[in-house]
């Protein structure tokens, strides 16, 4: 039996504006991404030009579900391949 085949994802650099932070939400649709492992897919240079993001604080995926944003899909399918558990 292979082992399980891990997908590597090349990082990208943070907004300025939230270079301290990790988690931000667009607004439009009440994503969150994980700037920790964000894709390009996750346009997140797009949701900056639009002026449409939010910070949490605290900066933590639990508060941004307690404000009703869900984990972006492709931030949740890089988060799984780098075995980061989707329950913090």
């Amino acid at each position: 039996m292979l082992p399980p085949l891990r997908a590597t994802v090349p990082a990208m650099s943070r907004p300025k504006q939230y270079e301290e932070n990790r988690y931000v939400g667009d607004k439009r649709t009440q994503r969150v991404h994980d700037l920790d492992h964000a894709t390009e897919a996750c346009g997140i240079d797009e949701l900056m030009r639009a002026e449409t993001f939010v910070g949490f604080g605290p900066d933590t995926l639990p508060e941004a579900r307690n404000r009703c944003y869900r984990l972006c899909r492709h931030c949740a399918a890089a988060r799984e391949a780098a075995g980061v558990d989707d329950a913090a």
